[in-house]
């Protein structure tokens, strides 16, 4: 599919930014009464329906199943589902503000793992940019002043969790097909999550199977949301907007949750985002020189 309409590649992905914020607010207030190991259970139960009923219309399960690196499909699926429990967990011991904010430093883990796991090269500029972004994370948490505690390491963990997600899904690009990768994502995470979360089943509330069916179907659509933006946009139009996510879940967490948001959090973000963007057009723009070079 051709990739000419920006505008609505834009307006998906703020969509889905918004969707995703919407979701941690959900699955923050269901972990809240129930056991977050259960929750993401189901909500991976849904996911894995999805890609289920997608792989049948897009040539069956056998072909979605065909990979060259089954282990590693396998492996880089599970990891998600580890790093979505564990900031599940990070929403409920830190809030909507503080947790989203250490965690939006995954795109410059991103950038500093690339070298020794995927062999690239990455210049001054971004390593620059990459101690600027934790400079900013330190002005989050404050180590030392009494406000940093064991609960900011869900949040960062969460983060490179998703950084070698992000890699490995570069990775195996190489080899695979989206469409197989986006099926052992479902299915590899709806098996972990199971195995775990069957353990921990515990009965809900009518009103709360309401809330986890808006679970669901926010995960669903978000996820197909931002598949849709990067087919109809450049991925360095849009890109930028998946920070939205951070002021989204901001707003949500304390309008509805009560968060506090504290000076240091909002400088800390700024600049570790400011950098997260930065570090990222400079990529495209490594990319595009490389590409001019070689015609």
């Amino acid at each position: 599919m051709s990739r000419d309409n920006a505008t609505l590649g834009t307006l998906l992905m703020i969509g889905a930014t918004f969707i995703f914020a919407m979701q941690d607010g959900i699955s923050r207030h269901l972990a809240g009464d129930y056991n977050v190991f259960m929750i993401v259970m189901i909500r991976y139960w849904a996911f894995a329906a999805f890609v289920v009923a997608l792989s049948m219309r897009q040539g069956g399960i056998a072909k979605a199943l065909r990979s060259e690196r089954p282990k590693l499909q396998f492996f880089r699926g599970a990891l998600l589902a580890f790093e979505i429990l564990v900031m599940v967990t990070a929403f409920v011991r830190m809030g909507l503000v503080d947790g989203p904010a250490i965690f939006s430093v995954y795109p410059l883990l991103i950038t500093a793992l690339s070298g020794p796991i995927l062999g690239e090269r990455i210049g001054w500029r971004r390593w620059l940019l990459v101690a600027v972004g934790f400079i900013g994370i330190l002005i989050i948490i404050r180590p030392g002043s009494g406000v940093f505690s064991f609960n900011a390491i869900f949040p960062m963990a969460s983060a490179l969790g998703f950084a070698l997600y992000g890699l490995l899904n570069r990775y195996v690009s190489r080899f695979d097909g989206s469409n197989v990768t986006f099926f052992y994502t479902g299915i590899s995470g709806m098996i972990v999550t199971s195995l775990i979360g069957a353990w921990y089943w515990e009965p809900m509330l009518p009103s709360d199977w309401l809330w986890m069916a808006l679970l669901c179907v926010t995960s669903i659509t978000g996820h197909y949301m931002l598949i849709r933006a990067y087919e109809l946009s450049e991925a360095s139009a849009i890109q930028p907007f998946a920070y939205l996510q951070l002021p989204f879940s901001a707003v949500l967490g304390i309008l509805v949750f009560g968060d506090v948001i504290r000076a240091n959090v909002v400088i800390g973000a700024t600049i570790v985002v400011g950098a997260g963007v930065f570090t990222f057009l400079r990529a495209q723009q490594v990319a595009r020189r490389t590409r001019l070079r070689s015609r």
